[in-house]
């Protein structure tokens, strides 16, 4: 109830306000509302409150399952290098020139392919912990941030410069039905195949010893943990750029809400944060005349959150 109303609220807010019986009758009576409105509504407004809550939901599920399978409550999505190594594929395509919708394939490519080296480490030293994994996610992230300083530095400083950097402060302002629809499938999948795992993810989190007498296969149902949370992070990155804190506070607000049972707290945490980036985003752009980048009202809000969390924890032990 509180995403739908806050989802209404959102499409009436803006710099062209909207009364909720221009809202009603648009949503009804479409053929009867002007053409300036219907415009605002479904080509701007629309598709951006539904790509808030997809990637809202995308990167807080991601964090929950990042979290769980490697036994550590500040682990975020971009644990193995996803959100730099697709600011590398965005900031590539911007030196290039290419489209909008070629940025968000390189970015997509680019985070997996940090993924990929992420896990090839590993495998070449023949290990397969869950801290040879986050030590090899370090590294590549550590390798993707040079690059990135590199493309930084190439860049015009009077035009390319300002379009990476703001990238990577994140924005959902260029989120139109073309490109929303070309993600969602692999988000869908993704969240699918963690939402079937979530009652794994618990055995998962209780360590290895425990999730083998289970009767889990360790290695393999991790991988494929990680492969969906990586599919879920890269889709939300390549749409909205780096977007802070959401996979980090928001699963342990859920946690809070409903317990530690990965098996309630993954789909809750989703919900938790759709409606978390779709206040932020409102925020975001009525709060000034010019939109204010997500990662910074993300910073501003999830660090008290954040410290309040740990100081309720703290008191509870």
């Amino acid at each position: 109830m509180v995403l739908i109303l806050l989802a209404f609220l959102a499409l009436t807010m803006g710099r062209y306000q909207l009364s909720f019986d221009d809202l009603l009758t648009a949503l009804i009576r479409s053929q009867q509302t002007s053409p300036i409105i219907t415009n605002i509504l479904f080509n701007l407004r629309l598709p951006r409150i539904l790509g808030a809550i997809i990637i809202g939901a995308a990167l807080a599920i991601s964090g929950t399952a990042y979290q769980s399978i490697f036994q550590n409550p500040l682990v975020s999505p971009d644990l193995l290098g996803v959100s730099n190594g697709a600011a590398v594929g965005a900031a590539t395509a911007i030196l290039l020139g290419l489209h909008p919708f070629g940025t968000q394939v390189l970015a997509f490519g680019a985070g997996l392919l940090a993924v990929c080296l992420s896990i090839a480490i590993p495998r070449a030293m023949g290990q397969s912990t869950t801290l040879s994994l986050v030590l090899a996610g370090i590294v590549v992230s550590g390798l993707m941030q040079a690059i990135l300083g590199l493309l930084k530095y190439l860049a015009d400083p009077d035009s390319q410069l300002q379009t990476i950097v703001y990238w990577q402060l994140g924005s959902l302002s260029k989120i139109t039905p073309t490109n929303l629809l070309s993600v969602l499938p692999m988000l869908f999948v993704g969240g699918l195949v963690l939402w079937v795992m979530r009652w794994r993810l618990t055995v998962l989190s209780l360590g290895d010893r425990q999730a083998q007498a289970q009767g889990v296969n360790v290695v393999l149902e991790r991988r494929i943990v990680v492969v969906c949370a990586t599919f879920l992070t890269a889709g939300a990155v390549c749409l909205s750029g780096t977007i802070g804190w959401i996979g980090l506070i928001v699963p342990h607000m859920a946690r809070l809400l409903i317990g530690p049972n990965t098996r309630y707290a993954l789909p809750l945490s989703g919900l938790v944060g759709a409606i978390f980036l779709l206040l932020v985003d409102t925020l975001a752009r009525t709060l000034s005349a010019g939109e204010i980048p997500l990662s910074i009202l993300t910073g501003f809000i999830g660090t008290p959150i954040f410290i309040y969390i740990l100081l309720t924890r703290k008191v509870r032990l």
